[in-house]
């Protein structure tokens, strides 16, 4: 049974990463054309809205230890956003993808660390392999550093830490999935009009040109999608989630093909190749930390 909710939670996690993909050109447009915490803020705060009345219809009361979890959560998800924003005034778009999908080599590292899980044959070679792909597809293997890859990579260690609490908060008994996605969605959109109003942007104003990115963002990209994460990462380790996220630039690129023209190079698809040999092989080889978290998740559970 375990076997089956893990393999289904895999590929609910990697159609959540495909939307992902998709919807980064709609989000690209997007932000050139209002603020971006603009942008973030009208999104999640819709979210937000749309998703409170179901998880206050599923709950009786709202623990305290959830509402923590929740703002723990909000907190790392917008520090992955942020972070993100200002690295790309300083740095490349393609230096940015790299460090911030750092996050499958950090995740195993900072698991270990703090939760000490165990890392399996499984876990290292699939970061083996897709740590170099991301360099590949990302950069076209060419990297320089300045301040703004110190931020990146910073993002990318926010990115790791929320994927490794999503599992560990999703895991306790008492965890509502539904109040803890729409927690944390209600702490980025905060947050995000918070940056919005501190930069002097005007928030509540109706953007007709974004209609369409908002209810695809809003419904598809994130309800759907951080839904699907919190819930799935009962099932599936942090380190596991990490390389099938690893895939989203992977199908950003194949969507770029399709609607703009844009096409990889020889290093490109050798990237995309390595990324997907990674979470392949992870899911082929036996995988230690795996074994741990099916241990946790009987005891909570």
């Amino acid at each position: 049974m375990g076997s089956v909710k893990k393999f289904r939670a895999g590929i609910l996690l990697l159609i959540t990463t495909f939307f992902w993909g998709v919807t980064f050109t709609v989000v690209k447009d997007a932000i050139s054309k209002v603020d971006v915490f603009v942008f973030l803020s009208q999104r999640f705060l819709i979210a937000a809205a749309i998703m409170l009345p179901f998880a206050l219809a599923r709950t009786n009361r709202v623990k305290i230890k959830l509402l923590t979890h929740g703002s723990i959560l909000g907190v790392l998800l917008f520090a992955s956003y942020a972070f993100q924003t200002v690295a790309l005034k300083y740095t490349s778009a393609s230096n940015t993808g790299f460090l911030t999908g750092l996050s499958v080599l950090l995740v195993p590292l900072f698991g270990a660390a703090i939760f000490r899980h165990a890392v399996g044959p499984g876990i290292r070679w699939g970061v083996g392999l897709a740590t170099p792909g991301l360099f590949l597809l990302c950069t076209d293997g060419s990297l320089s550093f300045n301040v703004g890859d110190v931020l990146g990579a910073i993002c990318g260690a926010c990115v790791a830490l929320h994927l490794l609490y999503t599992s560990h908060f999703a895991r306790h008994a008492d965890s509502d999935v539904y109040l803890l996605t729409t927690l944390q969605l209600s702490v980025v959109g905060v947050l995000s009009l918070a940056s919005a109003l501190l930069r002097g942007q005007q928030v509540f104003v109706w953007h007709p040109e974004l209609l369409w990115t908002l209810v695809v963002c809003v419904l598809i990209a994130t309800i759907f999608a951080f839904l699907v994460q919190t819930t799935m990462q009962k099932w599936i380790s942090p380190a596991h989630t990490a390389l099938i996220f690893c895939t989203e630039p992977v199908f950003a690129a194949g969507y770029a093909y399709y609607a703009a023209g844009e096409r990889l190079g020889l290093l490109g698809f050798l990237g995309a190749a390595l990324i997907l040999a990674g979470m392949i092989v992870s899911e082929l080889l036996p995988d230690g930390a795996e074994s741990a978290d099916s241990v946790t998740v009987a005891a909570e559970v």
